[in-house]
């Protein structure tokens, strides 16, 4: 078939590609900014425009000529009104795949009984699901409860919940049942159901082999991690935003991502009906399995995709070449406030560019680490990402992928149409503006020459005192890091 995947920049979208290369459907990826997927293994194989599932014209355009749509699309990103967009999204790709004449809509969803008080997370989850089968094109609802993958959001909190706290208090969720469901399975079941006629026009129920509570999870992912037995303590006073503010801390998801999730939890989240078992037959992997599984990819750096990979970077990039206007009075809007270091290197702009993209993760930033982890436990304490995300590989970086408490919005490789390098970070943590930080590496004779731009355009009089009052920490730090890219890049190039 030929199929077109909505939600390619995200965990489940970007595993998904792949497999439906590997089964021989041609592939259509649509993002609302197509230079996320650069970097994928797969880019070259696949045909990729620009489309919003919320604009009606451009999902037309990238529903055109295709078979299926995956609609793979989630607005959970902590803002308040993710259900309302989730239905504005889903019924704009609905009306646009009637009007280009597709023949399926595959959609996964989230399970729970829809008698039950779901909570807001699953009752959109579902909710989409209505609004797109409302359409003419036959739709096939996939519902999945927690998945477990390297870098899922729901395998994250549950690895960085039992890992940091080997003594933990718990609301009363914590014995609520629940049937993971291994990533690997669920990409089974999406490419599967292209298969199945019978699936289309259904909501098939999907899961993994065992029925757990949260407690039984944690104690099984500790065994398969080699740990200590964890002593969970259920406590009834714990609510949902305590809960989610406690998850947000020792976890790195933000506590607007954390708390629908939390919420969630409190909701049974089980199969009740084995039709997509045999609509679609293969044997299921294990809950420890897939924990296992997920635990070897972390280690061998073999992350595809992680929860963090969708998002952020479809903003309109901030012009950094603007400035104000001279005739501008000094508190006029348009002001960028600016660091600048350059450095020589005694190393090629390749060694050099491989240092700069190194950054962030377990490496750090060259410069006190104590400083960057009290700024992401404040950064975390006032509800921003904090430093928990990481990144996804120690070298690799791709247009859009978070690290740390940044994100990257540009990349570019030296001598890839361009003698110069680049790498510009934008500030995914709360402060009062938009904070950017940019390397840009120049070749410079057998050298290469390293500009290291911090930039921030204040909001207001509370950001003027925020860049200010860090100048002190700037005038301390900045140098530094630009010293050690530069010596890292060196020591590389003589194989030190």
């Amino acid at each position: 078939m030929h199929v077109l995947v909505l939600g390619a920049t995200g965990y489940v979208g970007g595993r998904l590609v792949p497999e439906l290369l590997a089964a021989g459907h041609r592939v259509r990826c649509a993002a609302r900014t197509p230079a996320k997927l650069d970097g994928r293994s797969w880019r070259d194989r696949v045909e990729v425009v620009a489309a919003d599932a919320t604009d009606r014209v451009s999902m037309e355009a990238a529903c055109a000529g295709v078979d299926a749509v995956m609609f793979l699309v989630h607005a959970m990103d902590g803002a308040p009104d993710f259900a309302e967009r989730e239905a504005a999204a889903a019924r704009t790709v609905r009306d646009a795949a009637a009007a280009a004449g597709v023949g399926r809509v595959v959609y996964l969803g989230g399970l729970g009984d829809e008698a039950d008080a779901l909570s807001t997370h699953l009752r959109s989850r579902q909710a989409v699901g209505r609004i797109l089968a409302e359409g003419p094109v036959p739709v096939t609802e996939l519902r999945a409860g927690v998945v477990i993958g390297s870098g899922s959001v729901s395998f994250e909190m549950l690895r960085h919940l039992t890992e940091v706290l080997p003594v933990m208090t718990t609301p009363r969720w914590v014995d609520t049942r629940t049937q993971p469901i291994a990533v690997r399975d669920v990409l089974r079941y999406l490419v599967g159901v292209l298969d199945v006629p019978d699936t289309a026009g259904r909501v098939l129920e999907i899961g993994g082999p065992d029925v757990l509570t949260y407690r039984e999870m944690m104690h099984r992912y500790a065994a398969a991690a080699g740990l200590r037995r964890r002593v969970i303590i259920p406590v009834p006073v714990l609510s949902p935003r305590l809960s989610s503010l406690w998850v947000g801390l020792v976890t790195p998801l933000p506590t607007g991502t954390a708390r629908p999730l939390v919420d969630s939890l409190v909701n049974e989240v089980i199969v009740r009906d084995d039709t997509a078992a045999r609509l679609v037959p293969f044997e299921r992997t294990s809950f420890d399995d897939a924990v296992r599984l997920a635990l070897r990819r972390i280690q061998d750096l073999d992350v595809a995709t992680t929860w963090a990979s969708a998002g952020g970077g479809d903003r309109v990039p901030f012009d950094l070449s603007a400035s104000p206007d001279p005739q501008d009075p000094a508190w006029a809007g348009g002001t960028l406030l600016e660091d600048l270091r350059r450095t020589r290197c005694d190393a090629s702009p390749a060694a050099l560019y491989d240092a700069v993209t190194s950054l962030g993760g377990e490496r750090g930033y060259h410069t006190p680490r104590f400083l960057w982890v009290l700024r992401g436990g404040i950064d975390k304490m006032v509800g921003g990402v904090g430093l928990g995300r990481g990144r996804r590989h120690p070298q690799q970086l791709a247009v859009g992928e978070p690290v740390d408490f940044w994100r990257v919005e540009a990349l570019r490789r030296p001598g890839d149409g361009d003698p110069a390098g680049l790498l510009r970070l934008r500030a995914e943590m709360k402060v009062p503006g938009e904070a950017w930080l940019e390397y840009r590496v120049l070749p410079d004779g057998d050298g290469a020459v390293l500009e290291q731009h911090a930039r921030f355009a204040p909001r207001g009089l509370w950001g003027r005192a925020y860049w200010y009052v860090l100048v002190p920490v700037h005038a301390f730090m900045f140098p530094r890091m630009a010293r050690r890219i530069a010596r890292d890049a060196e020591a590389v190039a003589r194989g030190a």
